[in-house]
């Protein structure tokens, strides 16, 4: 091993059990540390383990303000009068995270004393200490600035929610359809999930047109999305419609009740029939027929559910629900919230295997602080972060304002992977609702670059910073460049001309 630094003593009161200082051996280009890297410290209970925080460079000629300016008002360069280079000095901030002992890891109780030596992270130590999944791990990237891949626990990962934060642009979707790739390409014998992929703008349709994934891959798009009337119970479609009173639902309950009984198959429009020929109220009448009536103008309903559960949830298939087409919110909120029930109430009875239900745009579906007529699929997403880790029903939520974003659905989330995000209300909520963000990670987050991410929670000891790796599967159209996009566009009007020309 080779030493890197030496613990100081400083006026700020460390080395302490939670933080120390260090000052550099050699020139930091020389010796490659940098912000955000582990390093070590031989201890009698075992190797102190830190990450780095802040590096800062220090020179004593160049601390009094008065002295410096008076110096350069002679007209010659500091540096020609005294040796300024001999006293510059690179020092760094780490934060102690834990001992690790052949195997072992306790909690650090007593500080490392100044004059000890700073020591490079061993590969192998490091791998143990983060709690790397090395053999059958989902790989998302390398660990920033290690030579070490970010292999991550699938049930760490997933079984316990993950949510996938930040700004647009930063790679959030390129993220998740590196998670989706990791996933269908998983060997038989390791197992693989259902996943379901909530798509609002056409992001991954891509994997449709891929020769790897276009056969692990099925795209649901506007006209195959249908929701079943029949199977609906009044508490479902009031789900729908919100502003249908509890007087309503109890007598839509006994229609619906009625026409199962004749076991006549029926749709919006049969249900709307039986309403306006029944003898119940006409001040209740009357309502329950609007609200119907204006689910019935979003074309949702019908005789059947497409897809089907079975259809939906495969071992080893990707499920992209493209919801580019829809227009309104509501309508993408009603498709959601029938899904995910769906599926939730087929998982809980063993029909449909594990599966992962990615919801991009997520604080679209599980808004914070939203009436619930605008909130149509929050509970069943809040319910399914309760409950579903018991079922191995598995919630990705993926979002760029985490502040919009349902508090009690986020909170469940035990992992997260957090990209560049800039905005300090988002930065403070993610701090509030997300364990394991500390304040040296709050300022990481504005500085990150584009596909750079801190991993965090259950799924690692202590948090990460990582590249995400090169994706390998195809990019929708609406997902590429703006550049490209124009010079498609450009291509498809030369050639319409060229084929009005021919007649």
């Amino acid at each position: 091993m080779n030493v890197i630094g030496t613990v100081i003593s400083t006026f700020e009161g460390t080395p302490s059990s939670r933080e120390f200082s260090f000052v550099f051996k050699e020139d930091l280009a020389k010796i490659q540390i940098r912000k955000g890297q582990f390093v070590q410290i031989e201890t009698d209970d075992g190797f102190l383990i830190a990450r780095v925080s802040e590096i800062m460079k220090t020179n004593r000629y160049f601390m009094r303000a008065e002295s410096v300016r008076e110096f350069e008002k002679a007209g010659r360069p500091l540096m020609e009068m005294f040796p300024v280079d001999r006293w510059e000095y690179l020092v760094a901030n780490a934060v102690t995270l834990g001992i690790y002992n052949d195997g072992k890891q306790t909690r650090v109780s007593f500080p490392p004393s100044p004059g000890d030596k700073v020591f490079r992270i061993e590969e192998k130590i490091l791998h143990e200490f983060l709690g790397l999944d090395k053999e059958r791990g989902v790989k998302v990237g390398d660990v920033e600035f290690h030579e070490v891949s970010s292999k991550l626990n699938l049930t760490k990962l997933f079984q316990k929610h993950l949510s996938i934060l930040a700004q647009s642009g930063a790679g959030k979707s390129h993220c998740v359809s590196v998670l989706i790739e990791e996933l269908l390409d998983r060997s038989d014998e390791l197992g693989k999930p259902a996943i379901i992929v909530i798509d609002p703008h056409g992001e991954y349709f891509g994997f449709a047109e891929d020769p790897k994934y276009q056969n692990k891959t099925k795209v649901f798009g506007k006209k195959l999305l249908k929701i079943s009337t029949n199977q609906l119970s009044a508490y479902q479609i009031s789900e729908f419609q919100p502003f249908i009173t509890a007087v309503e639902r109890r007598d839509l309950n006994k229609i619906i009740g009625s026409l199962r009984e004749q076991k006549i198959p029926y749709g919006m429009n049969e249900l709307i029939s039986a309403i306006e020929m029944s003898e119940i109220r006409p001040n209740t009448k009357g309502p329950l027929v609007s609200w119907l009536s204006d689910l019935n103008s979003t074309n949702l309903f019908s005789n059947f559910d497409s897809p089907s559960v079975d259809e939906l949830a495969r071992t080893g298939q990707l499920s992209v629900i493209d919801l580019s087409d829809f227009i309104h919110l509501k309508e993408k909120q009603i498709i959601v919230t029938n899904l995910a029930r769906r599926l939730f109430d087929a998982r809980r009875s063993n029909k449909i295997p594990p599966f992962i239900f990615i919801v991009e745009e997520a604080h679209q579906f599980a808004p914070e602080q939203t009436e619930s007529s605008r909130a149509i699929s929050k509970y069943i997403i809040e319910t399914i972060a309760r409950e579903g880790r018991k079922f191995h029903s598995s919630l990705v939520l993926v979002s760029q304002r985490p502040i919009q974003l349902s508090t009690t659905a986020l909170s469940q989330c035990n992992s997260s992977i957090i990209l560049r995000i800039s905005n300090p209300y988002d930065i403070k909520h993610i701090a509030e609702s997300i364990e394991g963000v500390t304040s040296d990670i709050m300022n990481m987050l504005p500085g990150l670059k584009v596909g750079e991410a801190i991993i965090t929670g259950e799924v690692v000891n202590y948090p990460i910073l990582v590249q995400i790796r090169d994706r390998n599967s195809k990019k929708s159209e609406k997902g590429i460049k703006l550049e490209d996009a124009l010079l498609n566009f450009n291509k498809k009007n030369l050639q319409s001309k060229k084929d009005l020309e021919g007649f």
